[in-house]
């Protein structure tokens, strides 16, 4: 199963796999990485438990790159560098949540995120 996403001095834990999905069974919507065929109720439990755990870790692993790349897009050493506005608009987010993240991802990239405990900025 995976785990929250650890501190920088702690090694990162690898989610559980996500088994390919091939195009026709994820064209049903009745398919969900073949979880409607499992009988056994204590093992569906513990499949989804894993996804879920795996989703959820991809998802703050993601964040985390989107953060580092939205500072990075902000750094004013940068010639073409964003405003928050331009960086939100681009995102989707608002503008203050595009400040956040790109705070969050300069602490990331300088190595003091220590004590987060997700990988959401706010």
């Amino acid at each position: 199963m995976a785990e929250p996403t650890p501190r920088r001095n702690e090694p990162r834990l690898r989610p559980a796999p996500l088994i390919f999905e091939p195009a026709e069974a994820a064209a049903d919507p009745e398919h969900f990485f073949d979880l409607e065929s499992i009988e056994d109720p204590r093992a569906l439990l513990a499949r989804a438990t894993e996804l879920t755990q795996a989703f959820r870790a991809a998802a703050d692993r993601a964040v985390e790159f989107q953060a580092i790349a939205a500072a990075q897009l902000a750094d004013p050493r940068r010639f073409d560098r964003l405003t928050p506005a331009d960086i939100a608009d681009r995102a989707e987010w608002t503008e203050d949540y595009a400040k956040k993240m790109v705070e969050f991802g300069r602490d990331l990239m300088r190595g003091n995120a220590e004590g987060r405990t997700t990988a959401d900025p706010v």
